[in-house]
């Protein structure tokens, strides 16, 4: 079974291009000031466009307020929201009502536990993420390069697909999906 690959904080129409080239099932887009990678709505627009068919175009959202959240999903171009904060089971089944378009919650993981609790989840949204806990401190929910325990989540059976996040690499990529059993 293929693994899909979502290739995220895209800035530029050459990373766009090189991530659809590279078989990205997924072309992330940042909607977070504090991150460096933030792009404005028309910024986005503009790369969204470029992002073939068959290719979602994701808005990678923290916390955001209806009005963001609106101005993305009218005018960005994407296909998915994916909600990297600190959103509820009911927060996150509102904006998927809300909003008419898919979305991806994000889920930080620290311990097995963390795992566990992401069931809630299931349900209100279309696809899970899995990602590191990011550190005391941290200005970002994410993009912290920190890998999790990856057999945490080996055995669980959900009912909705999942993706990987967090300390990612090409040289851990093969472990992070045999650990984890995503190709289960």
């Amino acid at each position: 079974m293929p693994v899909a690959a979502k290739i995220c904080g895209l800035m530029t129409s050459e990373a766009v291009e090189a991530a659809v080239e590279g078989g990205a099932a997924m072309c992330g887009f940042v909607f977070f000031p504090p991150s460096p990678r933030s792009l404005s709505v028309e910024e986005a627009a503009g790369l969204t466009g470029l992002v073939p068919e068959g290719v979602t175009p994701v808005a990678l959202t923290a916390d955001a307020d209806d009005i963001l959240l609106r101005a993305i999903t009218e005018e960005a171009g994407v296909g998915m929201l994916q909600l990297h904060g600190h959103e509820t089971p009911e927060q996150t089944a509102r904006i998927s009502d809300k909003f008419g378009l898919a979305v991806m919650k994000v889920l930080p993981i620290a311990s097995a536990d963390d795992v566990v609790a992401a069931h809630a989840y299931e349900g209100v949204c279309d696809r899970l993420m899995f990602d590191a806990k990011p550190p005391e401190g941290a200005t970002r929910p994410g993009g912290n390069a920190l890998a999790f325990e990856w057999s945490w989540l080996a055995g669980q059976s959900w009912s909705l697909p999942w993706m990987l996040a967090g300390g990612i690499k090409a040289s851990n990529v093969a472990t992070a999906v045999t650990r984890s059993g995503a190709t289960q």
